[in-house]
């Protein structure tokens, strides 16, 4: 390019195309380009529409607990493409002791009624009252905290399937401050969980308004009727030729008071560089412009995960009513988890048909995720087959696997952020964005790109 532009955004996935449309809302006169290395934007946010199925290759939609993907939704005019998940997504299982068991949603049915603990274990679980609150701001994993405050069941049965459905993760690794920062605050400023759900039912009947977080389910399902990638889609369209696909970044250096973003087809000359890549890609490009950098990045962990659709007859298998089921680790199994697509949205499937993903693999069994297609799909169709008691064979299937699919907040990921922090202030014009940092969810990644948005117009 002739002349130095404002801002690369290095990454086409939800947050970089984020990052940039916000860019150019907050200053129009901005020059900004946005360089992804794959032919398509999106990421893992892709969506495939089969032989009448919409399936999504990984994450199906957003929470409406938080607002910021609604905000943009809003402000791109897309609102009326947004599409709810079904009442029955309310109903949601665990496979444990040989069956499926539904979660209650109420917590003091839960305690009492649900059959997923023994009396022992919801005993230990009402004794977290009694368990005094840690004060020292340690990081903990999550299966400490849980043993601490909970019990080994309520960890076994319950937490340690829940964070592997959501983040693919090892519940011995993942860091609690990180991951759960919601049940994180609770203990701190309430003492305990339960006496934290409590205060806030108070707060909530005196008028206080509650936002949901990540310590639980929280706020609507929601997605496109078109699939996720509808979003980046729709994010392109408004950058226009601001986007270069089919443009990978090599390298990132410096030259005086520019950046120098090297391409395989050129080097562009920057102000400003938001890498907003994967930490294992954003850590290759810095590596010759800051050792630190590139070694505090690189030691960010992913999780690999394989997806697997399967599409069945509604007559021969029936449709299964609810959101899905989920797997602890003690079960034996090989799959994380089941996610009943078609009875979530009521569009995914023909009619006459049933739409299901497996999840298999994440940090719990990362060997299975990296499987070829075939065992893949042989290793779903047994999970099925012993979960849900499905021995029919699918009409339809697809087979999608991620190396690395979601970023491991780990214990100590808290210092590794301010460590990269410190980092970032010798290197000023340099922004990182992205899911490897602060939520992994979509509304985490767009609340991210439009902080990082504010910071980079802020430092021109």
């Amino acid at each position: 390019m002739d002349r130095p532009v404002d801002v690369v955004v290095v990454g086409g996935g939800i947050s970089g195309l984020a990052t940039a449309y916000f860019l150019i809302r907050k200053r129009p006169d901005l020059r900004v380009v946005l360089c992804e290395k794959d032919s398509d934007v999106g990421g893992t946010m892709q969506t495939s529409h089969c032989e009448g199925f919409v399936v999504e290759h990984g994450p199906n939609g957003f929470l409406t607990n938080k607002p910021h993907t609604l905000d943009l939704c809003r402000e791109l005019g897309v609102e009326g493409y947004l599409l709810p998940s079904s009442r029955e997504t309310r109903h949601r299982f665990i496979y444990t002791g040989g069956r499926l068991r539904e979660i209650p949603l109420n917590p003091l049915k839960f305690m009492l009624g649900s059959a997923i603990l023994s009396p022992f274990g919801k005993l230990r679980l009402l004794g977290e009252v009694l368990v005094p609150p840690r004060r020292d701001g340690a990081d903990e994993s999550l299966s400490q905290f849980a043993l601490r405050r909970l019990g080994r069941e309520a960890l076994e049965r319950l937490l340690d399937p829940m964070v592997a459905g959501v983040y693919a993760a090892n519940p011995d690794q993942v860091s609690l401050k990180s991951t759960f920062p919601t049940i994180y605050e609770l203990e701190q400023r309430y003492g305990g969980l339960i006496k934290g759900m409590l205060a806030l039912q108070r707060e909530k009947g005196k008028g206080e308004k509650r936002v949901g977080g990540p310590a639980g389910p929280g706020g609507e399902l929601t997605s496109f009727k078109e699939g996720v990638s509808f979003l980046p889609k729709a994010l392109a369209r408004v950058l226009g030729d601001r986007v270069l696909t089919g443009c990978t970044v090599t390298g990132v250096g410096r030259s005086k008071d520019s950046f120098l973003v090297r391409t395989e087809e050129g080097i562009i000359e920057t102000r400003r560089v938001v890498i907003a890549s994967p930490a294992y890609a954003a850590a290759e490009m810095v590596k010759g412009l800051d050792g630190d950098l590139h070694r505090e990045l690189s030691q960010i962990p992913y999780a690999p995960m394989g997806v697997v659709a399967l599409g069945y007859s509604k007559e021969e298998v029936g449709k299964p009513s609810g959101f899905g089921l989920l797997v602890p680790r003690g079960e034996g199994l090989s799959i994380l988890g089941v996610l009943w697509d078609s009875s979530i949205f009521h569009n995914r499937a023909p009619e006459d048909r049933v739409l299901i993903r497996v999840m298999v693999g994440g940090a719990r069994q990362p060997h299975l995720a990296l499987q070829p297609p075939q065992s893949l799909l042989a290793t779903a169709l047994e999970g099925v087959r012993i979960t849900m008691g499905l021995d029919a064979k699918p009409l339809f299937s697809r087979v999608f696997s991620f190396p690395r699919a979601i970023p491991q907040y780990v214990v100590g990921h808290s210092q590794r952020l301010k460590r990269i922090e410190e980092i970032l202030k010798g290197v000023p014009g340099l922004f990182l964005g992205g899911n490897a940092y602060r939520g992994v969810g979509l509304n985490d990644c767009v609340k991210s790109s439009r902080e990082v948005a504010d910071r980079v117009v802020d430092s021109l």
